[in-house]
């Protein structure tokens, strides 16, 4: 029950960027470009997509275990380090020159589209270099 479960979320997920326009490279960076001719829908998007999403999170925090079984998995740490202020900024440098991030690169490459592609190989190839350069980190300090 638990793959059919996450299997009709992504599903739902998937439909929905789609259906918001936010797998579209174009329709992102005209959210993105505040000096050109913006377009501001995909802030509707996202608060709609927070409002969605604060009911589900407040009954996640006060329940142990998940809807279909298994462990709730949430986010433990809350601090702000390197890592997270370096990630984010290596995320949105990429959003902002693709138009694309990791949810909607998924739902091009399932549709076949090359961005998709592009973006999901890049991305594999940017998470083995940063799992490299941890271990090379570990080793230096051991």
């Amino acid at each position: 029950m638990t793959r059919i479960s996450a299997f009709i979320a992504g599903l739902l997920f998937g439909m929905g960027l789609l259906l918001s326009g936010m797998a579209n490279p174009t329709k992102v960076l005209g959210f993105l470009d505040l000096a050109g001719q913006w377009d501001p829908s995909l802030a509707l998007v996202m608060v709609g997509a927070i409002g969605a999403a604060l009911l589900p999170m407040a009954w996640a925090r006060r329940h142990p275990v998940a809807l279909f079984g298994g462990a709730m998995q949430l986010p433990a740490r809350r601090d702000i380090d390197r890592r997270l202020v370096g990630g984010s900024l290596t995320f949105g440098i990429g959003w902002g020159l693709a138009g694309v991030c990791p949810g909607p690169a998924l739902v091009l490459l399932a549709g076949g589209f090359w961005q998709g592609w592009l973006f999901v190989a890049a991305m594999l190839a940017g998470m083995a270099l940063f799992n490299g350069l941890e271990a090379l980190g570990k080793k230096t300090q051991a």
